[in-house]
């Protein structure tokens, strides 16, 4: 799998998770299994888990982004 398709995995399944509490369970809980079934791709645990770290990786970073921006909220700046 090249660089621009496992970018391309992550981006959906990052889109599939965070619109869906359960699968963000189930990716929580089993996260190979989730991305295999959210990708449709048979793929060796060692090359799933790439995926599965793209994931983990900008699911927080949003969570992270989401955070901060309540911040704003704080100190008196709404959107």
């Amino acid at each position: 799998m090249d660089l621009g398709a496992l970018k391309s995995q992550i981006e959906e399944a990052v889109e599939k998770i965070r619109s869906d509490d359960k699968l963000m369970e189930e990716f929580k809980k089993d996260p190979i299994k989730t991305a295999e079934k959210i990708t449709g791709v048979d793929l060796p645990d060692d090359q799933l888990s790439k995926i599965v770290d793209g994931i983990k990786a900008k699911v927080a970073l949003d969570d992270i982004g989401d955070k901060l921006g309540g911040l704003k909220n704080l100190f008196g700046k709404k959107d």
